[in-house]
């Protein structure tokens, strides 16, 4: 049987710069990753190094709000 409260949490990564350039001028959309994350061996907010397809280069994409 599973337990009610896992460990292992369901996060959205976004990335950083895709959100920065949207509020200067018009972007096709944003990079978002989706992993899985222990919450109790990383209770804070997860930072990545990952490829964003709308950057065409490596951006740090950091975990969303639930």
């Amino acid at each position: 049987m599973a337990k009610t409260k896992d460990a292992r949490i369901t996060i959205c990564l976004e990335c950083t710069e895709c959100i920065q350039k949207e509020t200067y001028e018009k972007t096709r959309g944003i990079s978002r990753y989706t992993t899985q994350k222990n919450r109790r061996n990383t209770p804070t907010r997860l930072e990545l190094k990952k490829y964003c397809p709308y950057c065409y280069k490596n951006t740090i994409h950091k975990e969303l709000k639930r």
